[in-house]
């Protein structure tokens, strides 16, 4: 694994635009980076068991260069999910973002997306606002092996209760917690966090993960075309939880994640023409 490799985002599965347009850009005072529509499923599952249209939104504070951001895939004609308790939180540090939330809404603290999702929202001068990502996992040591040494992820910190780890200085942090006496569901609605690293590297990653367990490769290294866009290489991982990681060529990545300056334009165009309420 690559010094290199960082994080990029994680992603949601939404069932209402709208209503997640006017929580992620109203609320949260997020901005809609890029928004592209497919006609038919991800060869790389990027929208879950799903075979039919679907879009993918990005959203963040900032290019995905620096920022870690968020990707709100919606699946055309499906209208919820069900939410597990794999997921914990994003966690938001900005001053500005604080007071912007606090004018919106009663309590800043905590919030929930239309889907269900948590955020933590808190004051801070941190350089870049999402600053961490947080999920549940019901073994605490086997997650912490998997993470910082097979992902090769610096452990900042360490208990019996959690696991913190980073790929490095203003990167968005990963937190493992422990769910004690529970047992572990993903749901419907589960999500997946990306990575990016350099190219050459991702046959290593996939070849290193096999070796360890053949179950930890979901998806085996392959090209995914974006319409008009770049084609990057994905590999597909899934942890000792079942939580999805996909590790990206980051080459070609960096052209395929430039800011849109249509981007929110075009997202709510295809929000007015969708019509998949009449669907059955």
């Amino acid at each position: 694994m690559s010094a290199n490799s960082r994080a990029l985002h994680y992603v949601f599965r939404i069932a209402n635009r709208r209503a997640s347009y006017d929580f992620y850009i109203k609320t949260l005072g997020m901005k809609v980076l890029r928004h592209e529509e497919f006609e038919e499923k991800c060869q790389a599952s990027c929208n879950g068991p799903y075979d039919g249209m679907w879009s993918k939104t990005m959203v963040g504070y900032g290019s995905e260069d620096e920022h870690f951001v968020l990707e709100l895939t919606y699946n055309y004609g499906v209208h919820s999910y069900q939410l597990g308790n794999d997921f914990h939180g994003i966690y938001i540090e900005s001053n500005e973002v604080q007071k912007m939330v606090q004018a919106k809404v009663e309590t800043a603290g905590q919030l929930t997306d239309p889907d269900g999702h948590s955020f933590f929202v808190s004051g801070g001068t941190a350089k870049f606002p999402v600053t961490k990502v947080a999920l549940n996992v019901t073994d605490l040591a086997k997650s912490q092996e998997f993470w910082g040494n097979l992902c090769a992820m610096e452990v900042e910190s360490a208990s019996d209760k959690n696991c913190v780890l980073s790929y490095g200085k203003d990167q968005c942090k990963l937190e493992l917690r422990s769910l004690k006496g529970v047992k572990l569901d993903r749901g419907t609605a589960f999500g997946r966090i990306a990575f990016a690293t350099p190219t050459s590297e991702l046959k290593n990653i996939e070849e290193g993960m096999k070796a360890a367990s053949p179950d930890y490769v979901v998806t085996p290294l392959k090209s995914l075309d974006t319409p008009g866009k770049a084609t990057v290489w994905v590999v597909i991982l899934q942890d000792p939880n079942d939580h999805e990681i996909c590790f990206v060529g980051d080459e070609a990545f960096k052209e395929l994640s430039t800011v849109d300056a249509n981007a929110e334009k075009i997202l709510l165009e295809a929000i007015e023409k969708d019509k998949s309420d009449e669907w059955k």
